[in-house]
C-alpha cells in the first residue's frame, strides 16, 4: 500500500487517499470524537512539561540560594585556617591564650 502512495502523480492527492482510508476505517462519526481526544491529549502533555519545567527551575533556585546560605561559603580561607589552628593547638594541650586565665 505504501508503494501507492509514492506513485501517485501529485503530493496532495496522496494525503487525499490518507484521509478517505482514515474516514473509511473511524467513520464519521468518530472523527470528531478522535480530534477532541487528540486535543486534549496534547494539552495535557504540554501542561506536564510546563510542570516540570517550573519544578526544575524551582529546585535549581533551591540548590543556588542554599550554595550561597552555605556557612563555610561565607567565611574568608584564612578565617577558616585559623579556627583549624587553634583547634590542633586545643588538641596538643596547649590551649589558646584566652582560655588559660
Amino acid at each position: 500500500m505504501s508503494s501507492l502512495i509514492f506513485f501517485l502523480p501529485e503530493p496532495g492527492l496522496s494525503w487525499i487517499l490518507v484521509a478517505a482510508i482514515i474516514v473509511l476505517l473511524f467513520g464519521g462519526s468518530k472523527l470528531p470524537e478522535l480530534a477532541k481526544s487528540l486535543g486534549k491529549s496534547k494539552r495535557a502533555f504540554k501542561e506536564g512539561l510546563s510542570e516540570a519545567d517550573a519544578e526544575a527551575e524551582k529546585e535549581r533556585k533551591e540548590l543556588a540560594a542554599a550554595r550561597q546560605n552555605s556557612s563555610l561559603a561565607s567565611v574568608d580561607d584564612e578565617a577558616l585556617f585559623e579556627e583549624a589552628r587553634r583547634r590542633a593547638r586545643l588538641r596538643v594541650g596547649e590551649g589558646a591564650p584566652e582560655e588559660r586565665k
